[in-house]
């Protein structure tokens, strides 16, 4: 049987993966893209995981990569939405400062958020009460341009776009090698050998090792890191009208318990982040001891928990008693009971680390030849797809 060929093979069936093929054939019509994916169906892990936030981009450093796609991929994904009839809101969140060792901190996301272009003003304590009535902090960021989406119906949208234009998205399927042969690439996979021109690789908590097996070695490892989220019961539901974040440590940017409500009316809180025993390991209980022993094996994690140790020691306090999980909570609604509390599903964040223990803070898109590699795209990825998507496409353009 002859091997099937195709322009650009896209390795991981997440929304960056399947933003990337529907971008490159908007820019590339009359080229034939296949997006592999192991699960049954796409958007399984990080893409289908999340509580569905819209970011605005305040966070991120400006001119960073995170900051510019957040922007304008922000804009694309709402007018993606709209146009294809998928459920999305711009609620606007408040981000609070509870204490006033927190009022620098947040000086410095009004200062990223005006330099990105984020709508955004420096709110105080009675306004923060008039936007969340139950919330409590002594001042305020209310970021207007932040929504609720849903990320999975946008994966099935994409998927479905693309094979209407004769593209393929081939789930079951894990790509177990890859070689060369001059400009042509070979992956075999579990169902069969595709070749192709281009490769892309948007395998998420796989991305390095999909890099590695494409023959290149990227200074940065993933090291799966375990958010586990409650939901509001519909009974204190309302102590939560829209998005309620904590300032964020600037260490560790992606910690800090939160409320969210979803576009399918719950309210989820949290996460709390602790190291996964596995890079799909959504329960405690989960455990692949060969991705385990991959992370506390590496150096740079050993470096990250010798530096941080007390910070993991909270966070793993969080996840084994709700009590302590509770209380973060508090700091932003006071009135939360542990009885408002059920259990939701967890997720797992990608999260490239390098070998100095320094947590890669920016996306991190590298080309080698025919091969680009997406090696770190936790939050904002979802809310910035399209446009990495459309990076990517640009990064092809003359080899097409």
């Amino acid at each position: 049987m002859d091997t099937p060929v195709c322009d650009v093979l896209i390795v991981g069936g997440g929304i960056v993966g399947l933003a990337t093929g529907y971008q490159l054939m908007r820019r590339y019509p009359d080229r034939r893209v296949v997006v592999l994916e192991k699960e049954q169906v796409p958007a399984q892990h990080q893409s289908g995981r999340n509580s569905g936030v819209l970011h605005s981009g305040i966070y991120y450093r400006p001119g960073s990569l995170k900051a510019v796609n957040c922007r304008e991929g922000r804009l694309a994904m709402i007018d993606f939405c709209r146009q294809h009839e998928i459920p999305l809101e711009v609620c606007g969140k408040v981000i609070v400062a509870t204490d006033e060792t927190e009022l620098p901190h947040l000086d410095e996301l009004q200062r990223r958020g005006e330099e990105n272009l984020v709508s955004c003003e420096r709110i105080d304590a009675d306004r923060l009460r008039e936007l969340e009535p139950a919330c409590r902090g002594i001042a305020a960021i209310h970021v207007k341009d932040a929504g609720i989406v849903d990320y999975r119906r946008v994966c099935f949208r994409l998927c479905e776009l693309l094979q209407e234009q004769g593209h393929q998205v081939q789930t079951t399927t894990k790509v177990t090698n890859v070689s060369t042969s001059g400009t042509e690439i070979v992956a075999e996979t579990n169902t069969g050998a595709w070749r192709t021109s281009h490769l892309i690789n948007c395998a998420g908590l796989h991305s390095d090792r999909i890099a590695r097996m494409c023959g290149h070695q990227p200074e940065v490892k993933i090291v799966p890191f375990r958010g586990e989220y409650f939901e509001l019961t519909e009974q204190a539901e309302d102590l939560c009208r829209n998005l309620i974040y904590p300032v964020p440590n600037p260490d560790f940017p992606f910690l800090g318990v939160h409320f969210t409500r979803t576009i399918h009316g719950s309210v989820e809180c949290g996460p709390n982040a602790v190291l996964a025993w596995a890079r799909e390991g959504y329960s405690k209980w989960q455990v692949n001891f060969k991705d385990l022993w991959d992370a506390v094996s590496y150096r740079g994690f050993q470096r990250l928990a010798g530096r941080y140790w007390n910070v993991g020691l909270g966070e793993m306090k969080r996840s084994w008693f709700r009590s302590a999980f509770v209380a973060s909570l508090q700091r932003l609604i006071p009135e939360v009971k542990e009885q408002d509390l059920i259990p939701a599903p967890s997720g797992v964040r990608a999260q490239a680390l390098r070998p100095d223990g320094t947590l890669v803070d920016d996306f991190v898109i590298q080309r080698e030849g025919n091969f680009i590699h997406v090696l770190n795209a936790p939050s904002p990825a979802a809310t910035s797809s399209l446009n990495i998507g459309l990076t990517i496409a640009d990064q092809l353009s003359g080899d097409l």
